[in-house]
């Protein structure tokens, strides 16, 4: 075989394993991008039962408490910011949430899984707070994938304390709105609450949730 045929021939060749390994490459490129969809999907689902947990939980009384104090649970919502939004308070323009609520008889547990004692209230309150900070401890020249998503209770103490739930938060934006159905109880309320997730490159998935208080009634 002459060295021209043998050129002709590596051409050829070349020529025909191209699109094969273009679309290759573009079929791995795709799986990893849908990989870290669905991780981020996981992570966007377990923040909202989180946060869905404890905008259910805003609010309560235990009964022997209210029984206690001899007054009436209403007038102790009105001295009391039992579920509070801050606007813009965060990371990009996010939105901070902050839920106080009595304890149970039960096993409760805050938003970072601790059990929940009276060691671990203000006032017989406990709190849970979610806000999203830009994202720490990060090696020098290393490009940030989102802000983290901030969970805040309370200590052994009583004092605040911030723990980091999950990085690749870029956003959290929470929103009260009206229930146009009349499906639900005039005294209480819906809350909006979207995520928005990123890898820091190609990804960024923007989810929602409504959830509705339940002890203020």
């Amino acid at each position: 075989m002459s060295l021209l045929e043998f050129l002709v021939g590596l051409t050829l060749c070349t020529l025909l394993l191209n699109p094969l390994l273009k679309s290759s490459a573009d079929l791995v490129a795709k799986q990893i991008q849908y990989e870290k969809t669905q991780a981020l999907i996981a992570e966007a689902d377990r923040a909202f039962e989180l946060i869905g947990r404890a905008i259910r939980m805003a609010g309560y009384q235990n009964s022997k408490t209210r029984d206690q104090q001899k007054k009436p649970k209403r007038e102790n919502f009105k001295k009391v910011q039992y579920i509070e939004v801050q606007k813009r308070a965060g990371y990009r323009g996010s939105d901070a949430l902050f839920i106080r609520h009595e304890l149970s008889d039960g096993i409760d547990f805050d938003c970072i899984g601790n059990t929940l004692t009276q060691e671990r209230t203000k006032s017989h309150l406990a709190l849970q707070g979610f806000l999203v900070n830009r994202r720490a401890s990060l090696p020098k020249g290393t490009k940030a994938n989102g802000g983290s998503l901030i969970c805040q209770s309370l200590d052994r103490q009583g004092r605040l304390q911030n723990t980091t739930l999950m990085n690749g938060v870029d956003g959290l934006w929470i929103q009260e709105i009206s229930s146009a159905s009349g499906k639900f109880s005039p005294d209480q309320s819906l809350f909006k609450v979207s995520l928005l997730m990123t890898d820091g490159a190609q990804v960024n998935i923007q989810l929602e949730r409504v959830f509705a208080t339940r002890n203020f009634l």
